[in-house]
């Protein structure tokens, strides 16, 4: 009896010692995330990338830490993507067209003159329809969007041509990400669309394999395509809105409170660098004028007329117009 009371006493104090040893090392569980971009370093949402990080690190004490790589050091976008779905610690920033490819109707985000400008954007991104199709890509695709709020300005058409009609881009091979929402727009509007990486498109300029581009200031200046282009059409046809998405495996992993840390912190990041956007953009016009280009104020609601095109073509009108309704445009 002796013997079996101190078998018993002992196991008893071993499976509290292993419990005990369970809980320091539940407590000590630090997670990883790998923010994905195709952006250069020292681009402006780039600072925001790090800024959420440090935000991150702060209020989880540690536990939660993000690494920003740029440049696409971690692939492209639709292998990180595909990385995340498969329950990768990895994010990505990316976007309706690409979206679009697992819930049809996200694409919308990505039409011309959907938004007129940021905050008609946020609120699209704040409706009940937009707030399905998250819902959606987190059940049925294994995709959890972090935030739907980042943002890199408006879009213009960057030509050897002035453009101030839809009329003037005939003929004209402009530069366009490849997703089907892009290509067909930019065709709407009187272009012929040539789909390629971003940062092949000074090379293919400069060997003529195309006209011109379409892009944001940002961008544009970066790339340095005032060095090869004359003209900044401001057509402002698409706001570009952009989504950091995480995979819903993963982002199950964490626990509830860090889940809702890495949510609520990127989306005040992403305001907060919106912000930032907005007046940067501005400034480098100035300075792509200074540098030579010579900025053109195309006449929006031709290219407005010109866009419906693409909503038809799409089936996205009625989508739009529910859309509008909500937001209270129409």
């Amino acid at each position: 009896m002796k013997r079996t009371k101190f078998l018993l006493i002992a196991a008893m104090a071993a499976l509290a010692v292993m419990i005990l040893v369970a809980g320091c090392k539940k407590k000590e569980e630090k997670y990883i995330l790998k923010m994905s971009t195709q952006l250069a370093p020292d681009s402006i949402m780039v600072q925001g990338f790090n800024k959420w990080a440090e935000t991150v690190k702060e209020k989880t004490n540690g536990v939660l830490t993000i690494e920003v790589y740029p440049s696409a050091q971690l692939g492209s976008d639709e292998d990180v993507i595909e990385q995340a779905v498969q329950g990768a610690n990895v994010a990505v920033l990316t976007d309706g067209g690409r979206m679009a490819n697992y819930v049809k109707d996200i694409g919308i985000i990505g039409m011309p003159y959907i938004a007129d400008n940021y905050a008609e954007l946020r609120k699209i991104t704040e409706t009940s329809i937009f707030e399905g199709w998250v819902n959606q890509l987190a059940s049925q695709d294994s995709i959890r969007m972090l935030s739907a709020n980042w943002y890199d300005g408006p879009r213009h058409f960057l030509t050897n041509v002035p453009v101030n009609v839809p009329a003037d881009l005939k003929g004209q091979r402009i530069r366009t990400p490849g997703a089907p929402v892009w290509a067909r727009s930019v065709a709407a509007m009187g272009a012929t669309p040539v789909a390629m990486g971003w940062n092949d498109s000074y090379n293919a300029i400069q060997s003529k394999a195309i006209d011109g581009v379409e892009a944001q200031n940002t961008a544009s200046y970066a790339l340095h395509l005032y060095e090869l282009l004359k003209y900044l059409d401001k057509t402002g046809h698409f706001q570009l809105a952009n989504f950091i998405i995480v995979g819903e495996k993963w982002f199950k992993t964490l626990p509830e409170n860090l889940q809702k840390i890495l949510a609520d912190e990127c989306k005040a990041a992403a305001y907060e660098n919106a912000a930032q956007i907005e007046k940067t953009a501005d400034e480098l016009e100035k300075d792509m004028v200074a540098r030579g280009m010579t900025v053109i104020s195309s006449n929006r609601e031709a290219f407005k007329t010109a866009a419906e095109a693409a909503y038809t073509e799409l089936d996205f009108k009625q989508l739009r117009d529910q859309i509008w309704r909500e937001i209270g445009k129409r």
